[in-house]
């Protein structure tokens, strides 16, 4: 039986406008049912390493939010359509620097591309807030990576299209299909703003808006989400210590995690330094652009990743939270 792929939203701003209003009315069913209320989206969920009654659909179908897979980019001179404090996904790899505007990826939320000779995934989840980027060889193969319309602790299931296993961006591994308990390996990214990244990389190509696809790059579709205190979709732990959509960057190290807050790093100076599984660590903060990275103690940057706080500690329950001294 030949699948069929519906790329959804359709293809004009009004008839997105539609969709997100037909989202919002299924929405309660979505969390009452999980998967039950709209399928599977042709994914084999027998045996999967996370609780199947804990995988939601997400409202598109398979691909409905469809991944560039033939990016274009342009030159950071030419990159008109951004604005200074507009947010980006910047990569420094193989002495190739990238930027992919958020403004995009909430559209899209992967792009698979190429950093010369190296494959990586570019993914980022409007729900949670994580911009994640991993190199796309997996289990000695190249891959490339869709959107499959299905969440886990409201966060995006990819799926790889040679043997449709479904991957959890947060997890960093497959959790069902051929390859469940296959890692991918996380790539340093940085989540910040175009200016920052600019002023940092002069040379930087950006993700163009000549996608092949009609979106309104200009208008964001889940406007009022980042400030919202509300969660769209179930999570399995919820902890109220911080409002659910407080930036934080996570980390992990030998299957440890720590989580830190930005309410925490802004107390703090822009740089210093902390311990945590044994090794020290250089923690940079920069508050005016919201950003920030960790360094090992030879200063290489460690990957680590920008999330909302509720997202980060659904997945991470027990995490270690970083706490500013007392004055």
């Amino acid at each position: 039986m030949r699948r069929l792929t519906v790329n959804w939203p359709a293809s004009s701003s009004a008839l997105w406008a539609v969709y997100l209003v037909v989202a919002a009315a299924v929405i309660l069913v979505l969390i009452q049912n999980g998967v039950h209320a709209f399928g599977t989206n042709g994914f084999d969920l027998n045996g999967s390493l996370i609780p199947r009654e804990e995988i939601h659909h997400g409202g598109p179908p398979r691909d409905g939010i469809p991944s560039i897979d033939r990016p274009r980019f342009i030159t950071a001179d030419q990159a008109a359509f951004l604005n200074e404090n507009d947010r980006v996904l910047g990569v420094d790899r193989n002495g190739i620097t990238k930027a992919y505007p958020i403004r995009i990826l909430d559209y899209h939320e992967i792009v698979n591309d190429e950093f010369g000779e190296e494959s990586v995934v570019v993914s980022y989840c409007p729900l949670c807030g994580t911009g994640m980027a991993f190199s796309a060889e997996a289990a000695g193969q190249r891959h490339t990576f869709g959107v499959s319309g299905l969440l886990y602790n409201s966060d995006v299931l990819l799926y790889d299209r040679s043997t449709e296993s479904l991957w959890s961006q947060i997890m960093r591994k497959a959790v069902s299909g051929e390859l469940k308990g296959t890692s991918l390996e996380q790539l340093p990214l940085t989540h910040t703003t175009w200016r920052d990244w600019r002023r940092r990389h002069p040379s930087s190509l950006v993700l163009s808006i000549d996608t092949g696809y009609p979106r309104n790059y200009a208008r964001s579709p889940y406007a009022g989400y980042d400030e919202s205190s509300n969660i769209w979709f179930p999570v399995s732990s919820i902890n109220r210590r911080y409002h659910p959509k407080e930036l934080v960057i996570g980390l992990i190290i030998a299957d440890r995690t720590k989580v830190y807050p930005f309410a925490e790093l802004s107390k703090m100076a822009a740089n210093f330094n902390d311990r945590f599984a044994g090794q020290v660590l250089q923690i940079q903060f920069d508050a005016r652009n919201r950003s920030g990275r960790v360094l090992n103690q030879h200063g290489e940057e460690l990957p680590s990743t920008v999330a909302f706080w509720f997202a980060w500690i659904a997945f991470h329950p027990n995490a270690e939270v970083f706490t500013a001294p007392a004055r």
